[in-house]
């Protein structure tokens, strides 16, 4: 019998969860045995999965996990160097050049485990299967903007935290927004017709903020992007991979510009594709911006657990798009987890 652990998140500001209880009733009932741990931050609460029939395991126990359990979590393990014997389910953020993720995989190496990259779960076109990306670019717009409302206000902006939904992060931002009276930035999404972008342009949409959306067609002859410097906040919503052109090089620091916000959404800043050269670093919760200029001011915002500001929301829309691969974890030697496995394989061939 297929056996999947859910575990509890263990990183900071992290409430999501891969697997609702309506699902993991509809695991439960294909034959799968769902285990759960108990969590003290997860935004869905565990009384559902206990009426759905999941086992309930302690917090944080995955280690001491049967030998034969597939782990399933979102975001980074704890980066306490150990071995990794089991098959895991997450968002590696490994496969792109990134030093922690060449530490990730050398865990796998020294383990014998496996990893299933979310981010590399994919259908026979290559699609991803599920996509955290709507609510990602709705929250990293919102994000961009109150750092825009707090550049209006002389300051700098401060802490972000999570909302119940959509509805309480627009009246928040409304709020933050009114010190600027009826004036409104422009911005610029580029990959405005994936998730990320539609999320981000909704987002801008729904304040009233003036949005040029580019997408494939305008950023298909590679740059020079004059454009980017002439609205007052860019929003990047397309992933670093091989050949993304640069979208903001180190020059657009000194340079003459009306940009001051910059929403890395994609957030990639250590990867070797990175499109966004003038900072190389996330942002956090406490301080979501970075400030890479000052005469005139251009802040980066680049938090990369941006869907986690609206934790129920952005959870039940991924887990339902999840959800039919998680009922073939029968067949993990073909379809989308087959082709993970081979992803992971080929990246392991020089650990």
């Amino acid at each position: 019998m297929t056996h999947l652990w859910i575990r509890a998140e263990q990183r900071a500001n992290e409430e999501r969860v891969g697997l609702t209880p309506d699902g993991a009733r509809r695991l439960i009932a294909a034959g799968v045995h769902v285990t759960i741990e108990e969590s003290s931050v997860r935004a869905i609460g565990l009384e559902g999965y206990t009426q759905a029939g999941c086992e309930i395991a302690p917090e944080n126990s995955w280690p001491s996990a049967p030998a034969d359990a597939i782990i399933f979590g979102l975001k980074e393990l704890p980066e306490d160097g150990t071995p990794l014997s089991h098959r895991h389910i997450l968002f590696g953020h490994a496969y792109k050049g990134q030093p922690a993720g060449r530490i990730l995989l050398t865990r796998f190496r020294a383990g014998g485990g496996t990893l299933y990259d979310l981010e590399y779960l994919v259908d026979e076109s290559g699609r991803r299967v599920a996509a955290f990306g709507y609510w990602a670019g709705y929250a990293g717009a919102a994000v961009a903007l109150k750092c825009w409302a707090a550049q209006q206000r002389n300051a700098i902006a401060g802490p972000v935290s999570t909302y119940p939904n959509s509805t309480a992060l627009r009246a928040d931002l409304k709020a933050d927004m009114s010190t600027t009276d009826t004036k409104r930035p422009t911005a610029l999404v580029i990959g405005a017709l994936g998730r990320v972008g539609t999320g981000a342009a909704d987002l801008c949409a729904a304040m009233d903020v003036p949005v040029t959306r580019w997408d494939m067609d305008q950023t298909a002859h590679g740059g020079p992007f004059p454009e980017v410097l002439e609205h007052e906040i860019f929003l990047n919503c397309i992933l670093a991979r091989p050949g993304t052109p640069v979208f903001v090089p180190q020059a657009a620091r000194t340079a003459p510009r009306t940009l001051s916000v910059i929403g890395d959404i994609a957030c990639d800043p250590d990867s070797d594709f990175s499109p966004i050269k003038v900072y190389d670093r996330t942002t956090t919760w406490d301080e979501p911006a970075l400030r890479v200029q000052d005469h005139p001011v251009l802040d980066v915002t680049a938090i990369d657990n941006l869907p986690s500001m609206l934790p129920v929301e952005s959870s039940q829309d991924y887990a339902e798009q999840l959800l039919p691969s998680l009922l073939t974890l029968g067949n993990l030697d073909g379809g989308v987890w087959g082709r993970a496995k081979a992803t992971f394989d080929e990246h392991m061939k020089g650990i």
